[in-house]
């Protein structure tokens, strides 16, 4: 198992491999992308049960990237993992006709789902939860949403199903970085009291700072260790965190480097990776 500060190097080189794809496609969402990261990299080399080798394997644990317009994080966590290469990736994303679009593909080894349209990614898990109770299974579930999506009521739908039902089996994250499209999350539409909310429905909901790679594992253990209802953990994030320019900056939603910035930022993340 890689240690905590491995996977902390490794998010910072996965950064890199995103700010390059979407540079040379120019398109991405690099802040989202970024945000997510280290959440990403801690369930797929720590906490789940899922390889190429088990990808079909009615046992394995379920992923969905609810918030899909950050694929790119995915796609490169997915590389990095082999179920396909770096290389076809960094070739192949946005081109034309290309498999690597910018919402996950099920048409891709290792991705469940097709997500992306916000607000539709947690009543699939739920689905898949309940499928794996009535199966009898130990699979888990994960769901990872952002902050802006929760605006969607089908997310309260599926939340109000998921503690009906018991899932215990189903553990939702929210990338709450506190930044969407059109602005700050408390200017759209305010998320105060989001632990509260998710609480009064049934749930189990832990905090955890979304960039600590022990604190992130510590809270997903704890999760599995639920036996009466779902989880969800809010995992406090920066929007393009690793690059100082990027971090906190609506901008960079999803907007693409200029040959200047794409320098800079990847100096900036280079320089993220030597530290211990």
């Amino acid at each position: 198992m890689e240690d905590n500060q491995s996977l902390k190097n490794m998010g910072f080189e996965l950064r890199k491999h995103v700010l390059t794809m979407i540079y040379h496609a120019k398109t991405g969402h690099i802040g989202g992308d970024f945000s997510v990261m280290d959440i990403l990299t801690t369930l797929y080399f720590r906490i789940m049960n899922i390889s190429p080798e088990n990808s079909n394997d009615p046992d394995r644990d379920r992923f969905i990237l609810s918030k899909g317009h950050a694929v790119e994080a995915y796609y490169a966590v997915l590389a990095q993992k082999g179920f396909f290469s770096m290389n076809r990736l960094m070739e192949e994303y946005g081109t034309f006709g290309t498999p690597f679009i910018g919402h996950p593909n099920s048409h891709i080894n290792g991705i469940e789902v097709n997500s992306g349209s916000l607000g539709h990614g947690l009543s699939v898990g739920v689905g898949m939860a309940l499928a794996g109770k009535r199966d009898k299974k130990d699979y888990m579930v994960y769901v990872v949403m952002g902050d802006g999506e929760v605006e969607e009521g089908s997310v309260w739908e599926a939340a109000m199903a998921a503690a009906h039902y018991n899932l215990n089996n189903l553990c939702a994250v929210l990338d709450q970085n506190y930044l969407q499209i059109s602005g700050t999350t408390r200017e759209v539409m305010s998320h105060e009291n989001m632990d509260e909310r998710f609480k009064s429905f049934g749930w189990n909901v832990l905090t955890v700072d979304g960039h600590d790679i022990a604190a992130l594992t510590e809270v997903f253990e704890r999760a599995k260790r639920i036996k009466d209802r779902p989880t969800l953990i809010i995992a406090h994030t920066i929007k393009g965190c690793g690059v100082s320019f990027m971090e906190n900056q609506l901008a960079w939603h999803h907007r693409i480097p200029s040959s200047e910035e794409y320098e800079q930022a990847y100096a900036e993340l280079s320089g993220r990776c030597r530290k211990k």
